[in-house]
């Protein structure tokens, strides 16, 4: 299993129940496919370095998971599928 961290841009917008169901939504996406979460830091509301869509804030997510070399892809297709993710970044973490 290899180490992987991803960072995600959740709408501002959004209520903070919807935006606890997008963590917890990619939460299920590793664990359903066999990752296991190491973190998951929640940096909170803050500015947007350029507006994406004329939006200036965004909600900052940092998720580490150990998983197999297929779960990424899979986890980035979610990520562009969904209308709530602003803009997303999975890596593989060095050891």
């Amino acid at each position: 299993m290899n180490q992987y961290e991803a960072l995600y841009i959740i709408d501002a917008a959004l209520t903070e129940e919807a935006t606890r169901e997008s963590i917890e939504k990619f939460k299920g996406i590793v664990e359903a496919n066999g990752g296991e979460i190491v973190a998951v830091d929640e940096w909170g509301k803050r500015k947007l370095a350029y507006p994406i869509d004329y939006k200036t804030e965004g909600t900052y997510v940092l998720m580490s998971f150990n998983s197999a070399p297929e779960l990424p892809r899979e986890l980035e297709r979610n990520y562009k599928n969904d209308e709530k993710i602003l803009r997303y970044m999975v890596t593989v973490k060095e050891a």
